[in-house]
């Protein structure tokens, strides 16, 4: 049964359940910056195994986790290679400059958002005392900005091969990785195998409250903790979220499934609308880009009219609207979506 209010905004909306509340409520506890906190050490030990990683950081947010990296591998002065729709670079609040002094060069990925081997390596500073180094090249999986996608394994690591056989670190913004998993059937650590960091967000789709994950090395983990110091991310008793993380890890990986065949319903009911275009991009996730093609009518004040039918989707600029579906949405939400937009363009 759909809720009173469907909200595709995003995978960042649910709400725990009374399951994952429970163990919140019960979680061991103690001051993780002066003793550790028993919980959140099992998280960052669930989390190291799942990404593959000898170590991992609980961080409060996916954002934090990349700044952290950028942070632990570049220098003021350096360059870092995102793809022009990439997250660090449009949606984390000019981090790169206000944090870590360094500066993007944006190349156009494909799309599903990959790079080529050969346009990484085509982008990668020569050693010159008039250019700046290159100190790092961030990819993401899944890839927001082409509506979800999965990229390509072979794309995915040659792009990060190109930069690491150049000497230059690579990071994996894995925020959605656990959505690429079920949508690929590859292993999280298979994805992360050929990256020298990786972030993975526990609060989209998995659906704890809040909280993300950064693993690597020893060395890397050794200056992410000083990295998350600066930036504010140490916790206290932060095993009572920790716990929820850990239920998300464990629990909620191979439900996005159901997420998944959520996204490819809504899709098919919207390809039927006259007024807004086929979804952007294949729909291989949770996430659905359509393009609003109207005359009088722009996707924010498309959004608006949604919100008065009971459902809260997000604008993506002028002309695209993003629905994202999670655990707190059902089938009769999607019906109820379709039903809107056949009023607003009919």
């Amino acid at each position: 049964m759909a809720a009173e209010l469907s909200d595709f905004r995003s995978d960042t909306v649910t709400r725990p359940s009374d399951a994952m509340r429970a163990a919140m409520a019960k979680a061991e506890v103690g001051d993780d910056v002066l003793d550790g906190d028993p919980t959140v050490r099992r998280l960052e030990e669930a989390g190291a195994q799942f990404l593959g990683k000898a170590h991992a950081l609980f961080v409060p947010s996916g954002t934090m986790a990349n700044q952290i990296a950028v942070g632990v591998w570049t220098r003021p002065g350096d360059e870092v290679i995102l793809e022009s729709e990439a997250h660090i670079l449009r949606w984390e609040a000019g981090g790169l400059g206000a944090n870590h002094g360094v500066q993007a060069v944006t190349p156009i990925g494909d799309d599903h958002g990959s790079l080529a081997r050969t346009a990484v390596e085509a982008l990668i500073r020569p050693d010159f005392v008039h250019c700046p180094r290159t100190g790092l090249l961030c990819l993401e999986q899944t890839h927001m900005g082409t509506g979800g996608r999965v990229q390509p394994l072979e794309a995915l690591e040659g792009a990060a091969l190109g930069a690491r056989d150049k000497g230059v670190r690579v990071h994996l913004d894995g925020a959605r990785l656990a959505n690429a998993v079920v949508a690929s059937g590859i292993s999280a650590a298979r994805w992360a195998q050929t990256f020298d960091s990786v972030s993975i967000c526990l609060s989209k789709g998995l659906g704890a409250p809040v909280g993300s994950l950064v693993a690597g090395d020893e060395d890397f983990i050794e200056g992410a903790r000083w990295q998350r110091k600066r930036l504010g991310g140490w916790m206290r008793q932060a095993g009572i979220i920790a716990a929820a993380g850990l239920m998300a890890l464990e629990q909620n990986v191979e439900r996005l499934a159901e997420d998944h065949a959520l996204a490819a319903q809504l899709a098919a009911g919207f390809d039927a609308i006259d007024g807004l275009s086929s979804p952007v991009s294949e729909v291989e996730t949770n996430i659905v880009l359509v393009r609003v093609d109207h005359p009088e009518l722009s996707a924010v004040e498309v959004a608006d009219r949604f919100g008065s039918h009971g459902v809260r989707v997000m604008a993506l600029g002028a002309g695209t609207l993003r629905f994202v579906t999670h655990m707190d949405l059902a089938s009769a939400d999607v019906e109820r979506a379709i039903r809107a937009a056949q009023s607003i363009f009919g």
